[in-house]
């Protein structure tokens, strides 16, 4: 069902404008951690376990929340799981010692792979046919639009005002989303109302677990390389001062560049979109290990690895036609796979590293990576071949 231009337009930006405070809130208070250390009087490494709590969060919190709220509307579930993201948000900011901030940061991480999901989904149904990857790929231009403009601003604000003020300001931009989604959302939804029950059976349903895998083991190739380039700039180059910023900033555009060609991959294959992103996440990453120390080729080959970074997209696409009625579970595991990523990458690069391997191994790592996603892309594939195989003699048999 296609809802109107202009109600589908402000519809596709009270959720992206969720998910810009979500890209805000997680990345930025990676950068504000020696601030907000300094401030609690706590050494970085365990400030470092606020940053975990949230990642910890997403992970817990995409399934839990996907199923507990399985029965309610789909737009009434979004208003409270913005809302949710909030209030966590909003006791980070209060947060009086390192334990109560930790608390708000895993409270805030909960909702983020149910939102992000569920927006997904929300965006995609009422999407016209054959453009519901260009509307999913607009939702999540609030993701890269935070790291161009939000996540800089946030670091920058802190830096002056405080590192509350980034919390405080996500909050606010959480509750401009919440009054967008209630006043413009349309409230119809399409086939039968979620239930917990079914919204389990996706975890029996090997052709989504085949595509959680893509994105968990493949996106870490994004993770090994981008975790560490401020680092190997430092270290390894004679870059200015305002080359990182301005090279982070450039990953932050090559995803926008991502989005919109995502987007029209996913419509036209699913899994074809995905390969031709993992093949130039390998590329990319294999480019970048070969220029390690010249700043000028690193920084071109992050915005290039930027415009690759766009995998969830033909994903939540693929779970979208594989799970079946368990859509809603479906679509917040690929958020925590892709948190599984976040993880997996950055410590396989990181044990590189301690092994006493370059710079360049980040790059090589990152780039294994997006070679075993592409391994489980072609078993997702076969799968899907051989489910194909099994269905065709069952329809025969019963026409």
């Amino acid at each position: 069902m296609a809802i109107q231009d202009r109600q589908g337009l402000l519809t596709i930006l009270s959720l992206a404008l969720g998910a810009f405070a979500i890209g805000v809130s997680e990345f930025a208070a990676m950068g504000l951690l020696p601030y907000y250390a300094a401030d609690l009087a706590v050494s970085e490494p365990d400030a470092g376990h606020a940053v975990s709590a949230y990642a910890l969060g997403v992970v817990v919190g995409a399934p839990v929340l996907a199923v507990l709220g399985s029965m309610i509307p789909r737009k009434l579930l979004l208003i409270l799981l913005i809302c949710f993201f909030g209030f966590g948000n909003l006791l980070s900011a209060m947060a009086p010692d390192l334990p109560l901030l930790i608390a708000g940061r895993f409270l805030a991480g909960l909702p983020h792979g149910a939102f992000l999901g569920i927006s997904m989904l929300f965006a995609a149904e009422f999407s016209p046919e054959g453009r519901k990857a260009r509307g999913v790929a607009q939702v999540l231009m609030g993701l890269t639009l935070a790291n161009v403009i939000g996540v800089p601003l946030a670091g920058a604000a802190g830096q002056v005002f405080g590192w509350r003020l980034c919390f405080v300001v996500t909050t606010g931009i959480a509750a401009a989303s919440a009054l967008m989604i209630a006043r413009f959302a349309p409230s119809v939804q399409s086939g039968p109302m979620p239930s917990p029950l079914r919204e389990l059976s996706a975890l029996a349903n090997r052709a989504v677990w085949g595509t959680l895998l893509i994105g968990a083991i493949g996106f870490g190739g994004v993770f090994a390389v981008y975790s560490y380039f401020s680092a190997a700039m430092l270290d390894a180059t004679t870059a200015p001062g305002w080359a990182i910023p301005l090279a982070l900033s450039g990953f932050g555009l090559g995803g926008i560049l991502g989005n919109l060609i995502a987007g029209r991959l996913a419509d036209w294959s699913r899994l074809g979109g995905a390969l031709v992103l993992l093949s130039g996440m390998t590329l990319m990453s294999l480019l970048y290990a070969a220029v390690i120390g010249d700043w000028v080729m690193m920084s071109l080959a992050i915005f290039l690895l930027g415009s690759t970074a766009s995998l969830a997209i033909p994903l939540q696409m693929r779970l979208m036609d594989v799970a079946g009625e368990a859509q809603t579970l479906a679509a917040a595991l690929n958020h925590a796979a892709f948190n599984a990523a976040n993880a997996l990458g950055p410590f396989l690069a990181g044990r590189a590293l301690a092994a006493g391997h370059g710079w360049d191994a980040t790059g090589q790592v990152g780039a294994a990576l997006a070679a075993g996603g592409i391994v489980m892309l072609g078993l997702a594939w076969m799968e899907s071949r051989s489910r194909a195989r099994r269905v065709m003699p069952a329809v025969a048999a019963g026409a």
